[in-house]
């Protein structure tokens, strides 16, 4: 056995220690969340002390200890920044006032984006139990953790809970949101096209974004009957509901937004069939427009790609799907019967595909 000197071990017992524990600093979020102290310090309209804080969180001043100490982890994760300042009555003496963010501004309830409900979400108890069958399933013969756990699908407990899916309709409107902000800047990609289907879109956010920018562009939203239940049609965008497993309608491009990581390799080897066929009598100018994770640990921010593989571990847990690599993208593209792709990273974790015939 290889030895190792006493600064790699106790170097190894942090790192131990930081997994370990992280799911300490997660339930310091939630608190946040739940407490909505974003909100608090946006109210405020600057710099908040931490008694100033306690009053407006209605929480007894015996606990302002605790509220800095939780403020403390925060502050020292990135969610909220301090400043000092002289104080009015004393000017030998500095107090210390929190400010929020880019991170915490996320969390803002009423602000555009906003991340809160998807935050929100991610904790919910269903979830968190569900990761803590990680090890038992992998000794048992149920397709995902969330199965050993509840004896249901993800999709299942979804349709059975409405309190939760409520919250999980909610998580997605959210993080759309986000993408959102990057879909005016490929407005390249759907130029020179007549029609799209957004697979899986929702209630339309990203049609009507595009759609504002290309008025020409005929966009149809296809989900599930009850998703697109009562969701107007407009002139150049309109709702169709069907399973993108039984039929995709004919269209230039088919948008596939955040879908395809939620399914297996089979799965979406089928899906990406139905795409083909969809865009087969559309010429040269055909192809199936992606945008999901693609994890690349060359070159890549630590954080970034640590994001990606938590994702990843998340789709194990839910719902049996994954992040891919690009080799593992490719032979999708290529068993779907398709020649050749193009990638394109985004802000953030996601990256634009572009797939054709």
């Amino acid at each position: 056995m290889q030895k190792i000197d006493a600064e790699e071990l106790f170097q190894a017992q942090t790192l131990l220690y930081n997994y370990t524990y992280g799911f300490i600093g997660s339930m310091c979020l939630k608190s946040a969340v739940h407490l909505g102290i974003p909100d608090v310090i946006s109210n405020h309209g600057q710099p908040i002390t931490i008694p100033e804080l306690v009053s407006a969180l209605k929480i007894d001043p015996n606990k302002s200890g605790y509220v800095y100490r939780l403020m403390r982890l925060l502050v020292h994760a990135g969610f909220f920044a301090i400043t000092k300042v002289t104080k009015k009555d004393n000017k030998e003496e500095e107090e210390v006032r929190y400010d929020l963010t880019p991170s915490s501004r996320l969390l803002l309830k009423e602000n555009v984006p906003t991340l809160s409900p998807f935050v929100r979400a991610m904790f919910h108890p269903a979830l968190v139990h569900s990761s803590e069958f990680l090890a038992e399933w992998f000794h048992k013969s149920e397709v995902t953790p969330f199965n050993t756990a509840f004896g249901m699908s993800y999709w299942e407990y979804l349709s059975q809970n409405q309190e939760f899916n409520g919250l999980f309709n909610e998580a997605m409107i959210s993080d759309s949101g986000m993408m959102n902000l990057v879909i005016k800047n490929c407005k390249s990609v759907f130029e020179g096209l007549n029609s799209l289907v957004d697979v899986g879109g929702g209630k339309g956010a990203v049609g009507r974004i595009v759609s504002e920018e290309l008025p020409n562009l005929h966009w149809t939203v296809l989900d599930l009957p009850h998703v697109v239940a009562n969701s107007p049609d407009s002139t150049n965008l309109k709702f169709v509901g069907g399973d993108m497993f039984q039929f995709i309608p004919s269209a230039d491009a088919i948008l596939l937004k955040l879908i395809l990581h939620a399914f297996g390799d089979e799965e979406c080897v089928k899906v990406l069939k139905k795409c083909r066929e969809a865009i087969s009598n559309t010429g040269k100018k055909g192809k199936v427009i992606i945008i999901d994770i693609v994890i690349s640990e060359k070159n890549e921010d630590h954080v970034l790609t640590e994001a990606k593989l938590l994702f990843d571990m998340l789709m194990m847990v839910l719902v049996n799907g994954k992040e891919r690599e690009e080799k593992e993208w490719e032979k999708l593209f290529l068993g779907a019967g398709f020649s050749h792709y193009k990638i394109t990273p985004l802000f953030g974790m996601r990256s634009l595909i572009e797939v054709y015939p």
